[in-house]
């Protein structure tokens, strides 16, 4: 069983307030002497389901087209936090974790806002983001925008992460996934000295 666990990229998706719209622009279309279409794109590097680069939150951190791409491809596990309130904390996950899980994806929401932005949305508390690495895993993943809540200008959780060397994803769609282990695929683009980058993240069953 393969679940598509990306947003869609379109016009309408939500972004951070203030960051840049997702527009697909077409610059040729098929007609007399024109064989193919061709179009354009503008986005942020945090548009919809997206790896954050250690460059995002560390101004000494590798970009995106530097960091290993093996990370994004492996076995992972997903745990319910729906019953999390404003924060995500150890005690809403770690009892639910199999041994031996490198990657953890979490799923906060009931049914993930890809219509509208949610301001309230549930952010990571630092402290699992520690006890995670304790337990040896290497990525964490949530359905919402940022493991910081969107007022943080201190960005806790990312230093933690930086600091014991995790990766990350953001914005992943995780209503329609039953909990439990799965392979994970989400490679990032390799994009020159960004700061992160959009992935098609997919879930296989094992």
């Amino acid at each position: 069983m393969l679940y598509d666990i990306s947003q869609t990229l379109r016009p309408s998706l939500p972004v951070w307030p203030g960051d840049t719209v997702f527009e697909c622009k077409q610059t040729w279309a098929m007609g007399p002497g024109v064989p193919v279409n061709v179009s354009a794109l503008t986005f942020s590097t945090h548009s919809g389901s997206h790896a954050d680069a250690p460059f995002h939150y560390d101004a000494d951190g590798k970009t995106i087209d530097a960091v290993d791409p093996g990370i994004y491809l492996g076995p992972a596990q997903v745990v319910d936090a729906r019953h999390a309130k404003g924060i995500v904390t150890a005690d809403h996950v770690l009892a639910q974790l199999q041994p031996d899980i490198s990657r953890v994806l979490i799923r906060t929401y009931q049914t993930a806002p890809q219509q509208s932005w949610d301001a309230n949305f549930a952010a990571i508390d630092p402290a699992l983001i520690e006890a995670f690495a304790d337990r040896g895993v290497k990525l964490v993943g949530t359905d919402t925008p940022s493991l910081d809540p969107q007022t943080s200008k201190t960005m806790a959780a990312h230093l933690v992460v930086a600091r014991r060397g995790l990766a990350i994803l953001e914005g992943l769609v995780l209503d329609a996934v039953p909990f439990g282990r799965y392979e994970l695929i989400a490679l990032p683009l390799k994009i020159a000295g960004a700061d992160s980058s959009p992935v098609r993240a997919m879930l296989r069953s094992l």
